[in-house]
């Protein structure tokens, strides 16, 4: 209150100076051109300026007053046309995740059309073409945005390849992630897509040549790799075709010859070679393949498919079987093994004790085909017929009914 009433004496002082100066002395001003010609004291003058200061400051204020209400109310205007953009983005964006698709590609269109950053509404306005099946609109908006956008081309090219993947065009999702590939060979999503899609396609030696990418991209956890390669692998050496003039031999041991050294010792896919060769009637070449790689991991898959091995030498080849009792004396898979060699051999009565053995351990149907077979060979048709009702299941089934 103090402060207020020093400023008041001191504008009343001012006055009053002012006052007696403009009394002492008025001035004079004269502006005079042509027949115009103004006159005036020069504190009436300077009042003039003043008054002219402030009418310009107040019509300044008027203009700006009119042009903000002018800018809300005229439907036309910069800033209705924004918002109209910006609220149509939104309800497009929300019409998407909530799966109205005819409602977000009008709106998403229209946010398209007007906003200067257009690819995001391109985007998901393809994404609701492409769950209408419009698939021609939607490749159509995916062009529109690589026109607007061309900085984008990883965006818009994964989209593709994601709607394409959605149609169950493989093969046209590979030829849009493939330009992506080249430009970006390290992108991680690329590459997990490919080899998505090459699964898809059972593309194995396209699969087979981006491992290495993979894995230095760490696309996949060292599990999930290894897993997949070895899918890749098990699958190229079950699916290869010659090339030209090549034998199916040929092909197969090829195919082998390019598999790692580290997978070459993995149980199934030695299996998978060794049965190839198998069906291919390479007897031998089956054979030293299975001992091999018993030798250094013992599985019962490679057991169980050494028994059906016919090489050239069955008796060294049962020999072979028979010393691997001495460490899996009571493994019935083995048993029923040496009960086919022995078959294999003509061993009728060793065979027969091998597969009684192997019953004994584990009564499986395939024991017991193998041993009905046996012995309707024998003439025990009785039995024989028994354990073949016994290795359909009708049997195994109902244990209780045996005794």
């Amino acid at each position: 209150m103090k402060r207020l009433t020093l400023l008041f004496l001191f504008a009343v002082l001012v006055a009053l100076g002012v006052a007696v100066i403009m009394a002492d002395e008025p001035g004079y001003v004269l502006f005079s051109y042509n027949s115009f010609r103004y006159e005036s004291s020069f504190w009436g003058f300077l009042a003039l300026v003043v008054a002219a200061v402030i009418a310009l400051y107040l019509l300044r204020l008027a203009l700006s007053a009119l042009g903000v209400s002018g800018r809300v109310i005229n439907p036309w205007s910069r800033h209705n046309k924004q918002r109209r953009v910006a609220q149509a983005a939104h309800r497009g964006q929300l019409e998407l995740a909530e799966g109205d698709w005819p409602s977000a590609l009008k709106h998403l269109k229209t946010a398209a059309e007007s906003d200067a950053h257009p690819l995001t509404h391109y985007l998901g306005a393809a994404r609701a073409a492409n769950e209408m099946g419009q698939y021609q609109e939607s490749d159509a908006l995916l062009q529109k945005a690589r026109e607007r956008e061309p900085h984008a081309d990883v965006a818009i090219g994964l989209t593709q390849a994601q709607l394409q993947i959605h149609r169950m065009q493989y093969t046209e999702a590979l030829a849009s992630l493939a330009p992506l590939h080249a430009k970006h060979p390290k992108h991680p999503y690329v590459l997990s897509l490919m080899q998505r899609l090459y699964v898809t396609l059972r593309d194995w030696p396209a699969l087979i040549s981006l491992l290495p990418e993979l894995r230095k991209q760490r696309v996949l956890s060292e599990a999930e790799l290894s897993d997949l390669e070895r899918r890749a692998w098990l699958a190229s050496l079950d699916e290869v075709t010659p090339i030209g003039d090549e034998a199916p031999t040929q092909a197969i041991t090829r195919q082998w010859q390019q598999v790692p050294s580290a997978l070459k010792s993995d149980v199934e896919v030695a299996q998978a070679y060794a049965a190839r060769l198998h069906e291919l009637n390479r007897e031998d070449d089956a054979e030293e393949v299975l001992r091999a790689a018993i030798k250094r991991n013992y599985d019962d898959r490679l057991v169980r498919l050494y028994g059906h091995i016919k090489s050239r030498d069955p008796g060294k080849q049962l020999q072979l079987a028979e010393g691997w009792l001495r460490t899996h004396p009571n493994d019935p898979v083995l048993l029923l093994t040496l009960g086919r060699l022995c078959q294999i051999n003509q061993l009728w009565g060793k065979a027969r004790d091998y597969l009684e053995a192997s019953l004994s351990a584990q009564r499986t149907p395939e024991a017991c085909g193998e041993l009905a077979r046996l012995l309707a060979h024998l003439g025990e048709t009785d039995r024989s017929n028994q354990l073949l009702l016994e290795s359909t299941g009708n049997r195994l089934a109902t244990p209780a009914l045996r005794a």
